[in-house]
Order: structure tokens, then sequence, then C-alpha cells
């Protein structure tokens, strides 16, 4: 059997189970239990210093 032949017959089929299975798994990560509080966090990130400016010090970082 050819080289690209075996390729493309395993990219049809086991690597499209694979990656499939891959993003039924970050879907599945992404919506656990418990995640809420750190993707708040994360989206509320940019509004932390709304109210005044940052600190010299931070602001350095």
């Amino acid at each position: 059997m050819e080289t690209y032949t075996f390729l493309r017959e395993f990219a049809d089929s086991w690597m499209l189970l694979l990656l499939f299975c891959i993003f039924i798994g970050v879907g599945f990560w992404v919506f656990r239990p418990g995640s809420r509080k750190v993707h708040d966090e994360s989206a509320n990130m940019i509004f932390r210093n709304d109210d005044r400016p940052a600190p010299e010090q931070e602001a350095k970082k």
C-alpha cells in the first residue's frame, strides 16, 4: 500500500474520530461545573481598574 493512500485512509477514519473526541472533550471542559467563577473572572479582568487608573507599579508590569 502506498504511503499516501494509507495516510489518507487513516485521516478519513481514525484521525477524524480522534479530533471529534477532542472537540467534545474541550466542550465538556469549558462547561464543567465550577468553571463559571474562572470564566467570569477572566471576562471581567480588563475592567478591574475601570474606576481609577492603575498604580505606577502595576502599570509597569
